[in-house]
């Protein structure tokens, strides 16, 4: 990256802003709107990829109301769109046929929530758009951010957008029009788990030393329409134990929204060992557990999506602000992994955030690191809330689904009742990519073929998440060194790409009597699953045509 490192080979139109916000999820929106609260005479600009503002946002959701309660207090009397609040909030653990429900007193106090509501996070998203719309925030969806501009002394500038127009070769194609420089004062990055611009920064200002390697879960969810004599709105479960018992971590779950639908998904932690574990297909054994098909029987499969989501927890968030900036939402990593909740957390790191750009701009700074940012952010209850658990994502990685999680009980009510975590020292020392055994050392895994009723391929799938990429473009999905998946991966691993992705992107095919790896781009829902998990850290995932990709309905 370097000074508009973008805009040498075009000339590029600059738009100045005070506050670039950089993704319109929860942090990203909650940061613009509290500082248009706090400074209405602030200019703020959101870019968002997608081509509508929730139509890449994927969630279970079971959300805390906190977070929206201390940006917007009066979000149930504006209509904002929420489902039914949680009435019946259940743990199981699934043996291969049967059921067994954990007792209420067992269930430690920090894993519940009062006043919980089930929710799509996708339509929330779009309702807070309006909300900053209609105090002044600009929003421009269909917008990628493309690469940072660097300044003279290594800060953060603002970002390029991408290019709208190129062909697969890199050409300019008719009508090709190049992207926008768009500079701030200040550039808050909330892009998600694993965007490729936090990637970039954190890296360059060495965000994560110190830190234990970030951990990710890849979820898959589906939202089924169902018999109204088996949905009770309101009603929540999650679930442990099969399919991932002895395979993975993780773990399943199911929320009745509204109008007969249920949010059923599947959470499976990438650091799992076996390299032909496939987070689809496990999926797809989760539904056909007793108890999920006697739920689904009759059923029509409405959506599929799948996203990653940070997982390591407390020891696993990187430093936050940067010359120029900060980190916010689950670009940073608050996702609190027993009660499997981050959205209230990116609501109040993006509303904490704001008004800290928002104080040091009344100040006249610019550009600079926001030194009191860090503790701002994490003293709005996200320290209070992750750093008792701390000890439950290393716990669950290391010894399973049963002592595992067993163990991190025993933490967690040590931490309720005394304030003291037995297992607070432990923490993660690998990637999620490092842990894969070769192949040669496991019992490779297989899987049964699709019904096309209650199981579905990748194909089919993917059909539903609405993707629309223009297949004319460069590929976002980019190889350090082409020869890898072949030459390096295949005889190690088995080349365990088409198995990670959910999407159908990735291929071994045959060609001249030799293996190809193939990518076929135009399936990816921007999960970054590849970007995380790839053995030799060879393939980066950079955002594609603004306004491509998945088209998100009701996720």
């Amino acid at each position: 990256m370097s000074e508009a490192s973008l805009s040498d080979a075009v000339e590029r139109e600059i738009m100045e802003t005070d506050v670039l916000v950089v993704g319109a999820g929860p942090s990203g929106l909650a940061a613009a709107i509290a500082i248009r609260q706090a400074a209405p005479e602030l200019s703020v600009i959101v870019i968002e990829k997608a081509a509508e503002v929730g139509g890449h946002i994927l969630s279970g959701a079971v959300m805390d109301p906190v977070g929206l309660d201390e940006l917007i207090p009066d979000w149930r009397e504006k209509g904002a769109p929420v489902g039914p609040t949680v009435t019946d909030d259940r743990f199981v653990y699934l043996t291969k046929t049967g059921a067994i429900g954990f007792p209420q007193a067992l269930i430690p106090p920090i894993m519940k929530t009062q006043g919980a509501v089930i929710c799509s996070l996708g339509t929330l998203c779009g309702w807070l758009a309006q909300e900053a719309e209609a105090i002044g925030v600009d929003i421009f969806p269909g917008t990628a951010g493309a690469d940072v501009i660097v300044g003279e002394k290594g800060e953060i500038l603002g970002v390029v957008t991408g290019d709208l127009g190129r062909a697969r070769d890199g050409s300019e194609k008719p009508g090709f029009t190049p992207g926008v420089e768009l500079r701030a004062r200040y550039t808050l990055l909330a892009e998600g788990a694993r965007g490729s611009l936090t990637k970039g920064v954190i890296e360059r200002f060495g965000l994560a030393q110190g830190r234990a390697p970030q951990k990710y879960g890849l979820g898959i969810k589906e939202i089924w329409e169902i018999a109204p004599e088996r949905h009770s709105p309101g009603k929540v479960e999650h679930f442990l134990g099969h399919p991932l018992a002895g395979r993975a971590s993780g773990g399943g779950f199911c929320y009745h929204a509204s109008d007969n639908r249920v949010y059923l998904g599947l959470v499976t932690h990438l650091d799992y060992t076996n390299p032909t574990l496939s987070p689809f297909d496990e999926f797809q054994r989760f539904k056909t557990h007793p108890k999920m098909a006697t739920l689904l029987e009759g059923g029509t499969r409405i959506s599929y999506g799948a996203r990653a989501l940070t997982s390591g927890g407390w020891g696993a968030i990187p430093r936050l602000a940067f010359p120029g900036g900060a980190l916010i939402g689950c670009a940073a990593g608050f996702m609190n992994v027993p009660r499997l909740k981050a959205i209230h957390n990116a609501f109040r790191s993006g509303r904490v955030a704001g008004l800290e750009v928002a104080r040091a701009i009344g100040e006249g700074r610019s550009a600079d690191v926001i030194e009191t940012l860090d503790a701002a952010v994490l003293g709005a209850g996200i320290r209070d809330e992750l750093y008792p658990v701390r000890a439950v994502k290393p716990l669950w990685s290391r010894f399973g689904d049963l002592a595992g999680v067993g163990l991190a009980g025993l933490d967690m009510w040590a931490s309720s009742l005394a304030r003291v975590s037995p297992f607070g020292g432990l923490s993660m020392r690998k990637s999620d990519r490092e842990v894969l055994k070769p192949i040669a050392e496991v019992e490779p895994l297989t899987y049964g073929r699709p019904d096309g009723a209650l199981t579905s391929s990748r194909t089919d799938s993917v059909y539903l998440a609405n993707i629309a990429h223009e297949e004319d473009q460069p590929v976002h999905l980019r190889l350090r060194d082409p020869a890898v998946p072949i030459a390096e991966n295949l005889p190690r691993f088995g080349e365990p790409a088409p198995l990670y992705c959910p999407a159908g992107v990735y291929e071994v095919t045959e060609e001249g009597g030799g293996p190809v790896f193939r990518i076929n781009a135009q399936n990816c829902v921007h999960c970054k699953t590849c970007d995380i998990k790839d053995p030799a850290g060879n393939i980066d995932w950079v955002p594609p045509e603004g306004g491509s990709g998945p088209n998100y309905s009701g996720m």
